[in-house]
This record gives C-alpha cells, structure tokens and sequence, in this order.
C-alpha cells in the first residue's frame, strides 16, 4: 500500500517502527481521521474488499467505511510497518441480549508488539475504540476516550474451542459496562470476511442497506448519526442531540461534524432523504 499516502490521510507524521507507542499513535489517528459510514451500501453500491479499492475510497477519496474497510486498511499499514497482524471476527452483542448467537459480522485485529498480543479496531462505530488494548481478561484500560475491558464470556456449549474462550469487549457508559461484542482467536481470511461483507451490504434486511449511519470520535467527544438524529456525546458530560431537518443539513453534517467528502452522485439527496423519512 501507499504508506506516505495513508499517513498523510490519518495526520501521523510519527516513527514507522513497530512499538506500542506507535501502535497507539496510529489506531488514534486512524479513528479521529476517516469516519465510520455506510453510503455505498445505502446507495446501492458494491464495498470491495481488496488493499486498492479501501485505499481509493478512505484514503484518496476522502470517505469513509465500515469495519471490514477500515480494519483491513489498518491491518495493511501494521504490517508494511512491521507488525505481526491476525484477522479475527466477533459476534455483535451491541443492543442484543448478552447470551444472544448473532453471526461473525465484525472484523477485528490480533496484533503482536514485543512478544504480547493487543487487539485493535478501528471500525465499531459510535463505540469505535481509539487505542488498542491488551489481550488480557479483567483489565480496566484506560483510553483516549471511554474505559474498555475484556471479559470471559459464558459458553455457548460445554467450553472453550481450540481458540480460546470466547471474550466480550465492554466499555463504561454512564457509570455501566455494555457489551459491544464477542469474539474468540481464530484467524480470519479474506474469503471469511467477503461473504459476511456480501450480506452486510447487499441483503435488503440489513441495517446497512435501510438507514444512515455515521460515527467519528474525536478530543473530548464522539459524533453519531443515526439517519437524520445527530448526537455529541461529550466525555464526563451531557450528551448533545439534534434532529437534521433537510437533506442539506444532513450532507452539511456529514462534511463538517464527520469530515467526509461526499460521492458525487445526483442518488445521494434521494437516499439521503428516503433514509431520513424526508417529505418528497
């Protein structure tokens, strides 16, 4: 991949050794740089998964993506870097029952610096995290932004796989933890990633394809936008909530609050004011 490019997307001008600090570094700026949306699959349009179609799109284009999109361009750059990176996959617990089966929907990162493992995700949307975390149960860890924590989760049937026990990924909110999803060690591969990017983009029930969605956390607060509901969740403060009126409103946000060049497609305003429920 184009190194210098990426970096001059995400704003790191910082060493390219592999070391925790630039691991930390680099995830943060990733995340506060290129927001969290899905317009392609709103539109109608294909998200391809391969280096040179996510560099096009979130590097040159100035978009955004989900998390097969920005975990892969992350993975990429760890690893041109000098990081040992796995794929792996979760099961979204977010706003579901904690002992719900939902499939492996989620990309995330195993990543290896001096001899320990971290996990790394650029790509959970209103609760993306903002710097990677160790790869041990039971520590409250300190980020940027909210606290994260991993956790045993209980079984699915009589004990853990060959993987390891399966961990839930929390963070505080409010005072709680809530769970964002579950996920064990097994490597992940392209093809893995593919078909659950297929459904996730092209099946009419997915939430991908029925509403807009955009998340960018940057100092001190995160953004969220759920069609035409903008929300600023301050840090150790009140939460800000706003409904957009219009379709301009909506393509204004998205350019300022979540710093994204928008498609030049006339079928923006279109699903932009279906998804919104605006008047015709």
């Amino acid at each position: 991949m184009n190194l210098d490019a990426y970096f001059a997307r995400i704003g790191f001008s910082g060493a390219r050794v592999p070391t925790l600090e630039t691991l930390r570094e680099v995830h943060l700026a990733h995340a506060q740089a290129i927001p969290f949306e899905n317009l392609n699959p709103l539109l109608g349009w294909p998200v391809p998964l391969d280096l040179s179609s996510v560099e096009d799109k979130l590097v040159r284009a100035g978009r955004g993506g989900y998390c097969f999109e920005h975990n892969a361009l992350l993975a990429a750059a760890l690893r041109q870097i000098g990081f040992e990176v796995t794929g792996l996959a979760a099961r979204v617990i977010w706003n579901a029952p904690e002992d719900a089966v939902r499939p492996r929907g989620h990309m995330l990162l195993k990543v290896i610096v001096a001899d320990e493992p971290y996990i790394a995700d650029v790509g959970f949307g209103g609760q993306t995290l903002t710097a990677p975390l160790r790869l041990m149960e039971n520590l409250e860890q300190p980020t940027p932004h909210e606290p994260f924590r991993l956790v045993r989760a209980e079984p699915y049937d009589a004990g853990a796989g060959p993987f390891g026990p399966d961990l839930k990924l929390q963070s505080q909110i409010g005072g709680a933890w809530k769970t964002l999803y579950r996920f064990d060690q097994q490597p992940q591969y392209a093809p893995d990633y593919e078909v659950a990017n297929y459904y996730l983009s092209t099946h009419p029930s997915s939430h991908f394809r029925t509403g807009l969605m955009a998340a960018r956390p940057v100092s001190g607060r995160r953004y969220a936008l759920a069609n035409n509901q903008l929300t600023v969740h301050h840090l150790n403060g009140p939460s800000e909530r706003q409904v957009l009126k219009s379709v301009g409103e909506v393509k204004d946000t998205l350019a300022t609050h979540f710093a994204l060049t928008l498609p030049g497609t006339p079928a923006l305003d279109a699903a932009l004011a279906q998804a919104c429920a605006f008047p015709a």
